[in-house]
């Protein structure tokens, strides 16, 4: 590990063909062995045994049996469905349950995030993201945002078209909850966008406590020295090759992420074992805050660690960003860092 200085975040800027956009729709590392039988619902909460069980059977149902929707064959005992969309607050394991339904699927399917889908529609256009998609067996959307009405009404353009044609969705959702309600999806205002499309994509509440802080309630660690703690850090953390760690200022990372693109932060964060933040302050813009969010849900993807100084960054949201439509984006973001923050 060099003595200093550490490569910088900020001079990352990845660009993504629209084929390697295609190729990444996987799940991300942490889920790759992800499965219903390893998810473990918390018992207080019946609700996610519940959902898992429904959502394993929607997968297993074979398209067999008598004609069912879109001229697809159903199985008997399982109603047929265009798609199921996991509502939930963050830490519940809606990510978990759509990776399951994703490995345990059959033929060609597909798994991303809403940012990732519509940046494939950016780079590709309408129609050619179709044509890509078309034959897919099961197309699985992690966090479904609903902030945009533009974006959401092109997905769920790209759904009706798609299921169509016989694809099937498992999605989760990433709702504003300040102006939609605490942890909830807006059940009634998404299926009148899909109405064209299908009566039958059923939408499945998983309650639950974040399981990220189930033992204890924890804030983001901070440490006085970045550099001195990147430093102790092990190389070799990844199997197979180096340690690879970044150091820079907060806001110059803020900045940054102004000038890239959301779809390639995953790019831009890709080999990394961990960052390195110094002089962490809270937001004063709502639209750095989000960028932020988005490259969290990265970072979190890619289980980077953060080491970081100054405000802990749980507490960079302020009362008047809580209080307001991103408030869960916001709250699933402090638990993310909490956890990455905390990594061994």
């Amino acid at each position: 590990m060099p003595d200093a200085p550490f490569p910088h975040l900020v001079d990352r800027d990845p660009s993504v063909t629209p084929e390697q956009m295609a190729a990444a729709l996987v799940p991300p590392p942490q889920f790759e062995s992800a499965s219903f039988d390893s998810y473990r619902p918390d018992p207080d909460f019946p609700s996610q045994a519940a959902v898992r069980d429904t959502v394993a059977a929607f997968v297993a149902s074979a398209p067999t049996g008598r004609r069912g929707l879109f001229g697809r064959r159903r199985a008997p005992e399982v109603a047929a469905t265009s798609g199921v969309y996991l509502d939930g607050g963050f830490g519940v394991g809606k990510t978990h349950l759509l990776a399951a339904a994703y490995h345990a699927a059959s033929g060609r399917k597909t798994f991303g995030t809403f940012i990732e889908y519509t940046a494939l529609v950016g780079a590709l256009g309408f129609r050619g993201t179709v044509d890509l998609l078309r034959g897919t067996a099961l197309v699985c959307i992690d966090e479904f945002e609903l902030d945009d009405p533009g974006d959401t009404m092109m997905m769920t353009r790209l759904i009706k078209e798609l299921a169509d044609d016989g694809t099937r969705f498992a999605a989760t959702s990433n709702t504003p909850p300040g102006a939609l309600g605490e942890g909830r999806f807006a059940a009634q205002d998404f299926l009148r966008e899909i109405q064209a499309m299908s009566d039958r994509f059923d939408t499945m509440r998983i309650d639950g406590l974040d399981f990220r802080r189930r033992s204890t309630d924890e804030s983001a660690a901070t440490v006085d020295d970045v550099a001195a703690v990147l430093q102790t850090l092990p190389s070799g953390a990844r199997p197979g090759g180096p340690g690879n760690v970044t150091q820079d200022d907060f806001r110059a990372v803020v900045g940054h992420l102004a000038s890239v693109h959301p779809s390639r932060y995953v790019a831009m964060v890709e080999g990394l074992d961990a960052v390195g933040l110094t002089d962490v302050a809270p937001f004063t813009d709502q639209t750095d805050a989000l960028r932020w969010v988005a490259l969290v849900d990265r970072l979190y993807d890619g289980q980077v660690r953060i080491v970081a100084s100054g405000t802990p960054l749980d507490q960079v949201y302020p009362a008047t960003m809580l209080d307001g439509g991103y408030r869960k984006k916001y709250l699933r973001a402090a638990s993310r860092v909490v956890a990455l923050t905390r990594a061994s």
